[in-house]
């Protein structure tokens, strides 16, 4: 009687599951759904044709084009793009957690493979010239230049640590810590702080007129700037670490190193300190105001030519969500600025070498 019983239950849901097939598969993709897959198909497979070109390009050793780098680098925003574009459509489609720190909703863990190549063949692509001056200590000429300009700015020593610290982030935030290289994406700017010609030629006038409190503070840096710059002479002064360095921070960062103690203040996180002054590179007028008007955080981008120079360093790039926006402040800025963090990451590992407690 009771397999009789078991039995008829059996058969009844049996019965269910065939008169309701519907309600055990899984529902049907959306148009937009369906939209949002295939241009993320389309853009990962632009991607791996135009990376594996590039790749077969400089193995058989052809004439490589102008920019070489600009179709590949776009290849691999647009795979981020449509990542999130997709993920939006179908949150179910974001993943695990990856190693380059980019939220899962805009990255598949399961490409890390390609963008490892990515970084490989971009840096063959930028390698250093031949003629390029490199230094056998190029992380700690980074920091101790940044620590002895703010010095000779007048901070104190501690701050004039953060200077040294945060230069170190910058120096990995233009070049991932490579010295000397050039760049597939740009015939202008070069060398370890990746600056342009009048960049440089700027800085080169800041640091002649402290040189005299430089070398009353530090004599023994002031003889290796001397070493450096003679060595320099007659050649492009960006494929020297140390000249390029002591430019490029004297161009564009030396004058608000001022500033530190209270960015330490309103931005105690270290990470986030090498945010701001890296924006003092991309969008040099909007952050000097920003530090100005008394509430930095707060303070509000709304120029299009200003969102736009974000975009172009990777800030509020991908998706269509993304690139829509006006306008933002600096706390959504520096949230953006998610791409740099694994830089900022190595160079607070880098710091800790240095300078060790």
């Amino acid at each position: 009687m009771g397999r009789q019983c078991h039995a008829a239950t059996a058969v009844a849901v049996l019965g269910l599951i065939l008169a309701t097939p519907i309600a055990s598969q899984a529902q049907a993709p959306t148009p937009a759904q369906s939209e949002a897959l295939a241009a993320y198909e389309h853009a990962l497979g632009d991607f791996k044709s135009i990376l594996a070109e590039r790749r077969h390009q400089i193995e058989t050793k052809q004439p490589l084009p102008n920019l070489l780098g600009q179709a590949l680098y776009l290849a691999r925003v647009a795979v981020i793009s449509t990542y999130k574009d997709l993920t939006d459509a179908m949150p179910s489609r974001i993943g695990k957690p990856n190693k380059f720190g980019i939220p899962p909703a805009y990255f598949d863990a399961a490409i890390e493979p390609l963008v490892d190549e990515y970084a490989d063949v971009f840096e063959i692509m930028e390698a250093p010239p031949a003629s390029a001056q490199n230094s056998p200590t190029p992380f700690k000429d980074v920091v101790d230049l940044g620590a002895a300009i703010a010095r000779a700015k007048g901070l104190a020593p501690a701050d004039a640590e953060a200077a040294g610290r945060i230069s170190l982030g910058l120096f990995y935030a233009e070049t991932n810590g490579k010295q000397n290289v050039r760049n597939a994406r740009s015939n202008t700017y070069m060398g370890s702080l990746q600056t342009g010609p009048s960049e440089d030629r700027n800085g080169q006038r800041k640091w002649e007129a402290i040189k005299g409190t430089i070398a009353a503070a530090d004599p023994a840096l002031n003889a290796r700037d001397d070493k450096e710059e003679a060595r320099s002479r007659g050649t492009d002064r960006r494929f020297n670490h140390w000249t390029n360095v002591r430019n490029g921070l004297m161009n564009a960062h030396a004058e608000l190193f001022a500033e530190i103690p209270a960015i330490v203040k309103t931005l105690p996180d270290p990470i986030e300190q090498m945010k701001l002054f890296e924006l003092i590179q991309i969008i040099p007028t909007p952050t000097r105001s920003a530090l100005k008007s008394g509430d930095l955080l707060n303070y509000r981008v709304s120029n299009s030519t200003i969102m736009k120079h974000l975009r172009n360093n990777s800030i509020f790039a991908f998706g269509k969500v993304d690139r829509a926006r006006s306008s933002a402040s600096f706390r959504e800025i520096l949230g953006a600025m998610w791409l740099f963090k694994r830089k900022f990451d190595k160079a607070m590992v880098k710091y800790a070498e240095i300078r060790p407690r």
